[in-house]
């Protein structure tokens, strides 16, 4: 029997069962032991060979010897096999997600799939270092197009309860400090989404009996409770064409025709991640090009703009170059000055 040998071998044998595909699908015993070997399992042909004669004895798997490679299978009718275990690339999956996703999941889920972290966790640390597999975590990172900020603290119990109230479309009771304010306030909310900006997570909302969407910041909730009644929806909101809107981007969902002269330089970039679908960029002066695109009317916007100081000009629209103006000659005044 398979499972009176090395803990190595078992592993292996798992996961070579986990590999095989149903009926009709098949394998041959040379792709098997590829794949196997790719995860980190030191193993020959003649050994796949010799392990899935051992295991046709016990499970219900076949093998077509029409034709040369011969192709293995679970049988067609075979139940559902759970085997304890991951392979590496879920194994990878997991520790991708408990990095980077974590923070985006209510506590209930996070509590069901860790064993998932964990199992995956230590598969990853028992593979072979020499393989290089184990140090892939180490070389995936997510890196935003931004000055790097130091994300704000979050009340633990109070996102516990946002999560949790968000995934069973419940309202929610919360007390919330808006930036400025004396004194927090507070809301019955109707969460409708959850939006990572940054470092940053925003609720959005809709809050007591209207139908206003709003932005929450969730570090900002100072308490907040699970109510029982049910979350109310406006009519046709979809959070992908609410942040399409550019609402993410602090705008009023009108978009605008933008006329902006780039130095060359400045508007390399935009060559290969286009503003827009229907972004046309055409030489103007020396060393500059006129960029013409159909954009969110965003604060975004300006500050993107503002951030290539004097290698961008807006030519249109003409609200949108009076307020850079404006901006540039406050800028200008302070500089003028000596620090103070």
């Amino acid at each position: 029997m398979f499972v009176r040998k090395s803990g190595d071998t078992l592993l292996r044998q798992w996961q070579l069962l986990r590999l095989l595909p149903r009926y009709p699908h098949k394998i041959t015993a040379g792709d098997l032991q590829k794949r196997l070997t790719g995860e980190g399992h030191n193993t020959t042909k003649r050994s796949v060979e010799r392990d899935l004669q051992t295991l046709s004895e016990i499970f219900p798997i076949s093998v077509d010897e029409r034709e040369k490679p011969y192709g293995w299978s679970w049988l067609k009718s075979a139940p559902i096999l759970d085997v304890p275990g991951l392979t590496v690339p879920q194994a990878l999956t997991f520790a991708l997600v408990q990095r980077f996703l974590a923070p985006l999941l209510p506590a209930s889920l996070l509590s069901e799939i860790d064993p998932y972290f964990k199992t995956a966790e230590r598969q990853l640390a028992a593979l072979p270092k020499r393989r290089g597999i184990p140090s892939w975590g180490d070389k995936i990172r997510v890196v935003q197009p931004a000055q790097t900020l130091l994300p704000p603290k979050i009340k633990l119990d109070a996102q516990r309860a946002v999560y949790e109230a968000l995934l069973h479309s419940r309202q929610l009771k919360i007390v919330y400090h808006k930036r400025g304010a004396t004194e927090p306030v507070e809301y019955t909310v109707h969460p409708l989404g959850l939006v990572q900006r940054g470092p940053v997570f925003y609720l959005v909302c809709t809050l007591f009996h209207y139908q206003d969407v709003l932005l929450l910041t969730v570090h900002r909730i100072l308490s907040a409770i699970a109510l029982d009644d049910a979350a109310s929806y406006p009519k046709g909101f979809d959070l992908d064409a609410y942040i399409a809107s550019g609402a993410m981007d602090f705008g009023n969902g009108e978009k605008i025709r933008l006329e902006v002269l780039f130095t060359a330089e400045a508007a390399a970039h935009l060559d290969e991640t286009s503003l827009s679908a229907d972004q046309t960029v055409r030489p103007e002066r020396e060393g500059w090009v006129k960029v013409t695109a159909t954009v969110n009317d965003t604060s975004q916007l300006g500050w993107w703009l503002s951030a290539f100081g004097d290698g961008v000009e807006v030519l249109k629209p003409a609200r949108l170059r009076e307020s850079m103006a404006a901006m540039v000659i406050a800028t200008a005044g302070l500089y003028s000055k000596k620090p103070r």
